[in-house]
Order: C-alpha cells, then structure tokens, then sequence
C-alpha cells in the first residue's frame, strides 16, 4: 500500500524515484547522506536500480516496496537506496557487472547488497516478495555474526571483475570482418529475421555493420539478412502501426508481441537503419517508416523547448499493452463499412493475438498497400487518444537527445526535409542553452528547470555524433566547432592515458569503487565504440591524424574483446571500416547557396565513409581546418576534390563525374 506520508524521493526530479515517493520504505537517494547513515547505525545498504518505464520494476513496486512487511524489514535492518540508471548510468554499469558475475546475468530491476564504502556483497535482479524477505532476513543475520565474510566477499568481487578487465592489445585485422559478417549469418533466423530466438530486440547497429558489409563486399546475403528483419520488424507488433514508433523489444521470435514501452534511444537508432535502407534500395516503403518514427518523435516525445524525451511506459491503468490493443467490436464501430477490410488485413480477431485482445500487426499479409488504410489508421489513432495514455518520462537525457539529433540530421539531408533538420537543430541548441553548467561542463540530465550529473562517455559520445551529422546536414560550420570542442573536453576529462580509451565517467565526478570502459554494444552502441566512429570523421573533417590516431588507440586497445566476440562489437567494426575506407570530399563553392546544388549527390545514395565539407571562403571552416584554403574553384563552378585512400583524385566541376567518383 502507498502511505500518505511522502519519503526523502518526494524532493527529486527523476521521474523513476518520484514513482517511489510515497512507498513505505524509508528511500533514500544515492549521496553522501545515505553512506554516511550507514555507516553511523552500521547496516548494510540495499540498492534497487531501475527506470521509470521498466515493467518488472513496477511489478517490484507492487508486490514489495509497497508492501507494509516488506518495508518493515527494509526500515529496520537496512538502510535503503533508489537509483535511476537512466540518471546514473555510472552506477549501473559497475553494479550490474557485479549481478552478471554474480548470477552469470542481469537485467532491471537491479538488486544489490552492499556495505558503507560501496562495495557488493550480493546482487540480483527481480525478486518475488517471499524470496526477498528471506533473503533480507539472511543477509541481516550475517550481517551481525559474520559480517567479515561479507566484507571479504565483497572485496574478492571487485577483484575479480577487475581482473577481467585486463586484456591485451593489438591490432585489429580485416579477418574479423567477416568473423562477425558469418556469426551473423549463422544466428539469423531465415523465417522472421533478427539474430536471435526470443525475445528479439532490434539492435539496429547489427544492421548498420551488415549494410557496410555489402557496401564494401558486394555481399547480397548481407543485404538481404538486413532487408528481412527491418520488413519483419515494421510488420510485427513491435512497430506500433496506428501511432508509429517502435517498442523496445518483441517477446516472441515473430515481432508479434512487443514489451510495449517506447523508448528514444531505440527510434532514433532504428530510424538510421530504415534511412540507410531507403538509400540503397530507394523502396519508399523505408524511408515511409523512417518519416513515421520521426512523427511520432515530434509529436509525442518533444518539449516545447526543443529537447526530447525519454521514453514511454509499457503500462497504463496497470496493465501492459492495454493503450495498444484492440477489440474486433471496437474496430467496427469506429470504421464502419472500413472495419471487417482493417481488421482482416491487421490480423484483428474475434479471440485475438495477445491475452484476448488484438495487436495490429502485417505478418500475415505483406504484400498489402498501407496506404488504402490510411484514413482508417487515423481514425484509429483519434480514437485512440481518449484512452488513458501510458506514462511519459519527460526527462530529458544529453546521450539519448545526441542520437536523435544524428537521425533527424540524418533524416532531413537525406529527404531534403527542413522540419526535421530544424527539430534537430532545436535540440542541440536546448542542450547547450540548459545543460551546460556554470564551468562550461556538459551536464547529462534536465527535467523541469533543473540540469544535473556531469556528463558521462555515453553523453559526450553520442552528442559529439549527432553534431557532426548536422554539420554534415547544413554545413554551418559551428555544429563542427561544437563537436570539436566538446571532443577536446572528453578526452581531458575522460581519456584513459596508460591503456588507453573512454572511462565511463570523468575525472571530475563522483569516484566510485571503480572506473570502467566498456567496448560491449548493448542495446546501445558502446561509447568507445561510437567514439571510435566520431574520431576518424573529426580527424578528416579537419586534417588532424590526432583524432585518426586516438581512434586506433581505442581498437588496440579493446582488440582482444572486439575479436573474441565479434559480433557483440559490431559498432566498432563500423569504426574500424570506417578507418579502412574513408571517402574524403570537399566541394568549393562561390557561396552557400550553391550547397543545395550539390548536395544531393552527396546524400542520394549510400556512402556509409563518407566525409564532406562545403566550402565557400568561410572564415569559422577555415578556422577548423586551415589546409581548406588550398582548395579552390575551377572555371567559376563548383567543384569537388575527393580523396581516398591516401589517394586525390583530380578535382572536377560537373554533376555527372562527381557521381561517378562517389560511387566508385
């Protein structure tokens, strides 16, 4: 039951904490003051970490911390914490590594025992009301008759796990290409694409890494693995056909029944991957769901100051999924004489697909023409809206807002659509309007007035990207500059100086039991990853091999874990092709209004290496990059000088020569 009384969350921006405000269990923050209680009444400390959109989460909340008996226990022998791991990706990282080494996974909610100075003695994730009393009953008792052999086995945790961490280095080589490229090929399921057995999630950077595969290998098996699961997911329930956007992740192998909460991170990712699609295959049908995902965004998921937010919850009036389902009777009596077509053609039923109910979904009928349904689909989504809405976490994350600066960037050079480069330049103007903090430092959460937490890799990593990909979608070189200037900021704060790479958190932040990098793509990118992917492109965007050779430094130095496991590190492949073939171009104009002249060959078709810059005597370019002054017009036209492969090739000023370098 809730109590009336709130705890110490009430006085919380997070929206995950803010959920737990008024549970019995006397919750405290992550700080100094819950350590330091601790420490005084010599208890252990109890950390749950989870999200504000995380079913198992809330099914937690039900059963156990609203729970009178439960609480009691919590309130008398612990000391007990909440996380928001979206807020705290630091602590997240380090506890569930401890979970995994634990129990051999992980997962959230994430429960963790630990002592005073922060180190774990056990950790879990989910755990029924029953067994967590128990287990909070046991770990009490020996707390108090033996609680040196938890210390001790808190210490050989971390000792372990650290020892994990040490690898050797070494250079990468092209065999682990098609390492990854044949591991894929082995784990896709022929039938309804992906690359796994359920649950499936989309992991939209496996598809990245495949279309650079066909794009250098002319591998059409690659191609075709991509074009399978992006149709099967678009088909599937994941991708919610009457609102747009895509769940995080399907529960059967089909894409039939998503865990239905939305997250951003996931639209932005998956919205590239359509895009790149649409670029090789120019289907419309891809680039159709790119533009729908990005209505969706701009609809739903955006701030009247320009920001973006986190995610929307699986649940609403407590039950998963019910915002999303329908019933046959309901369907007919909305579309009328349309209804019995609509229902027929999205596998809506009389004993439906889902727990009685019906999730639309096209498996069945491929082949249809979506756009005979659109008057029915808006009808639908109208209609839809009276219901009660799940619940929106309206926080707003640097990282996550990076990569959807980069898809909608992406989106409207592409498309040639202005709406979407505009909401991109929106967001990036938003962040660094309200979450830079007084000392220029980069901050990684704000929610309704307030900027919190320094930012982590991820968040330099992923806004570093999105800016490069508006530079590249309007050439105004102070997206670039930004990008420059916070790249220079990551690596003084953040650069691991002996062996190299991107610790999770910086140097000027809250020091914790230890201070991890991750390589590891989960269902995002790995900040070193994508860092890698960032730095080739810096380095030839301004003729600075620094950048280049930092770049290299990152795959040395994780070379062992990117080839044991390849296909777990598919972004830093994408990095790693992207050192190999790097495609360098630079076009000189006589003003900017000559851009949109060329421009167009440079985003029609799919030049995953590609780097341009557009020049037209701009003093901030040439501040970036002072070798552009050597560039120059030919015969008064625009003209373009592409290199590759250490190699120029002689500079030319028609469309139709232009093309054909690209496309070499």
């Amino acid at each position: 039951m809730l109590k009336d009384k709130a705890n110490k969350l009430i006085n919380e921006k997070s929206p995950y904490l803010l959920q737990h405000a008024y549970n019995p269990v006397d919750w405290h923050s992550w700080g100094k003051e819950a350590f330091d209680l601790a420490e005084k009444e010599d208890k252990p400390i109890f950390v749950s970490i989870g999200y504000s959109t995380c079913h198992w989460c809330h099914v937690m909340e039900r059963e156990s911390f609203e729970d009178e008996e439960v609480a009691e226990v919590l309130n008398k022998h612990f000391i007990s914490i909440k996380v928001d791991r979206e807020e705290r990706p630091d602590i997240d990282h380090i506890y569930m590594s401890v979970c995994q080494a634990i129990t051999g996974q992980g997962g959230w909610p994430l429960s963790v025992f630990m002592d005073k100075d922060k180190k774990p003695f056990y950790a879990g994730t989910y755990f029924p009301k029953d067994l967590l009393i128990r287990l909070l009953i046991q770990i009490n008792d020996m707390w108090k008759n033996n609680k040196q052999n938890l210390v001790n086995s808190a210490d050989e945790i971390i000792r372990i796990i650290n020892e994990s961490k040490i690898k050797k280095e070494s250079d990468l080589s092209e065999d682990v290409l098609l390492k990854a490229y044949n591991e894929f090929n082995i784990s896709f399921d022929k039938h309804y694409g992906g690359f796994s057995k359920a649950p499936k999630f989309p992991s939209p950077h496996n598809i990245y890494f495949l279309l650079r595969y066909y794009h250098v290998y002319k591998d059409e098996n690659a191609l075709n693995m991509v074009k399978k699961t992006l149709d099967s997911m678009y088909e599937g329930g994941i991708y919610d056909h009457i609102g747009f956007g895509f769940c995080r992740y399907s529960t059967d192998e089909k894409w039939l029944v998503p865990h239905f909460e939305k997250m951003l991170y996931d639209n932005a990712l998956i919205s590239i991957a359509y895009i790149e699609m649409y670029q090789i295959t120019k289907d419309d049908k891809y680039k159709k769901i790119a533009e729908d995902i990005f209505t969706y965004i701009l609809r739903d998921m955006t701030s009247p100051e320009g920001g973006f937010y986190s995610a929307e919850d699986a649940d609403s009036e407590g039950v998963e999924g019910k915002f999303y389902v329908w019933d046959k009777k309901e369907i007919l009596e909305i579309l009328k004489e349309d209804g019995e077509e609509f229902c027929k053609h999205y596998d809506i039923t009389e004993g439906g697909n889902f727990e009685g109910k019906s999730i639309p979904n096209l498996i069945d009928n491929k082949t249809i023409d979506a756009k005979k349904f659109y008057s029915s689909i808006k009808k639908l989504f109208m209609e839809r809206e009276k219901r009660v809405h799940p619940f929106k976490d309206d926080k707003i994350l640097t990282s996550w807002n990076g990569l959807m600066i980069a898809a909608l960037a992406i989106g409207g050079r592409v498309f040639k659509e202005d709406k979407f480069i505009k909401a991109s330049e929106d967001a990036a103007n938003f962040i660094f309007k309200k979450l830079i903090d007084q000392n220029g430092r980069l901050l990684a959460r704000y929610r309704h007035g307030e900027s919190a937490y320094l930012a982590y890799a991820e968040d330099y990593a992923y806004l570093i990207w999105g800016l490069i990909e508006l530079y590249e979608g309007t050439y105004e070189a102070i997206y670039l500059k930004k990008a420059l200037k916070l790249n220079e900021e990551f690596i003084e704060k953040f650069w691991d100086n002996k062996a190299h790479g991107f610790f999770v958190y910086g140097k000027d932040s809250e020091e914790l039991i230890m201070r991890p990098k991750e390589i590891y793509d989960g269902a995002m990118p790995s900040a070193n990853a994508v860092s890698v992917f960032n730095l080739v492109r810096l380095s030839r965007l301004t003729d600075n091999n620094e950048y280049e050779k930092k770049a290299k430094e990152i795959l040395e130095a994780f070379s062992d874990s990117i080839s044991s496991i390849s296909y777990a590190h598919s972004f830093s492949l994408i990095g790693f092709l992207n050192l190999k073939f790097s495609k360098d171009i630079v076009v000189v104009c006589n003003n900017k209004e000559d851009i949109s002249k060329v421009a167009h060959i440079i985003s029609d078709d799919f030049n995953p290496f590609l780097n341009s810059i557009f020049y037209f005597k701009n003093k901030d370019l040439e501040d970036i990059n002072e070798n552009i002054k050597n560039y120059g017009l030919k015969d008064g036209k625009p003209t373009a000088y592409i290199c590759e492969n250490n190699t120029c090739h002689e500079s030319v000023n028609d469309e139709k020569s232009m093309i054909n370098l690209l496309r070499v």
